[in-house]
């Protein structure tokens, strides 16, 4: 019984059991991958030797071609030159006459000028309705051709929130300003403060507008506290907003003894509540010379 040897590659050393090879006439003792590497590396040593000489024979055609090459002359509208075959390989140029290449129109304007003219007002736009939740479901119809109006619903903002979010707007301009706000203001219990606030706000909205509309508040279902403070700052705002020409919208009496407007927790308005707070506003801007 034979035994089991081991065969050593003389180019990697590495270890077989079986011999490398089955060819009586290869005694030299290398394995079939070093002898894949060694026939790899003789086929990319021929191929750099012949792209070697295609480098050569084409830089020699270049200096022939050149024109104005001492010891040469250079004729005009010369044949295609082909040089002899090398192996599978084939090389052929032509001479053509480069492309005419037609430049675009340089346009000239002076990038200053817009520094010399005035800037030009950005056009009005729709209706701005912004306000607290109570507006969240607010719709407003706008007649045919009549920028659409937009509806800025912030839950739980106070008037300072609503006059910051205005400052975001201040590049814009506005047909109205319709502002919703109070019920989240009169939770500080600090009638002056809230009413401050409001002053503020309706400034704010004056930046945007040449014409700015209050919506009163509506009377919540939370309490006697917050039905009384509310009470006494729909009748500020009236008093306030008709001496200082700024429009107001009444929805006390609209809202006030009809539960079937104000939704379970009392304080938001249902789908009616909301229809009857977009007719509302609607009103008021119609009511107006300019219309939405």
């Amino acid at each position: 019984m034979a035994t089991a040897g081991f065969f050593s590659c003389s180019e990697c050393g590495m270890f077989s059991l079986d011999p490398f090879s089955t060819d009586s006439h290869n005694d030299s003792g290398v394995c079939s991958k070093c002898k894949l590497v060694n026939c790899l590396v003789e086929k990319v040593d021929k191929l750099e030797l012949r792209i070697r000489g295609l480098i050569r024979d084409r830089q020699q055609g270049s200096l022939l071609a050149a024109p104005g090459t001492p010891g040469r002359a250079s004729t005009p509208s010369t044949p295609a030159l082909e040089p002899p075959q090398q192996g599978e390989w084939v090389t052929s140029r032509r001479h053509t006459s480069p492309p005419v290449h037609h430049a675009p129109p340089v346009h000239v304007s002076n990038r200053f000028a817009p520094l010399s003219e005035a800037p030009a007002e950005e056009p009005v736009k729709g209706t701005l309705v912004i306000g607290d939740s109570i507006v969240r479901h607010v719709k407003l119809a706008t007649p045919l051709g009549a920028p659409a109006a937009r509806v800025i619903c912030l839950p739980g903002a106070r008037a300072p929130d609503i006059s910051g979010n205005l400052r975001l707007l201040a590049n814009r301009r506005y047909s109205r300003v319709v502002i919703h706000v109070g019920a989240n203001d009169i939770r500080l219990r600090q009638s002056e403060v809230t009413k401050a606030n409001i002053k503020e706000v309706v400034k704010q909205a004056q930046t945007l507008s040449e014409e700015v509309i209050c919506s009163g508040p509506i009377p919540m279902r939370r309490g006697d506290e917050a039905y009384s403070r509310l009470s006494s700052l729909n009748r500020w705002m009236s008093k306030w907003c008709t001496d200082n020409h700024v429009g107001f919208i009444d929805n006390w009496l609209m809202f006030e003894g009809k539960p079937g407007l104000l939704g379970r927790d009392g304080v938001h308005p249902t789908r009616d509540g909301a229809a009857l707070l977009s007719c509302s506003i609607a009103h008021s801007l119609l009511v107006n010379p300019m219309n939405i």
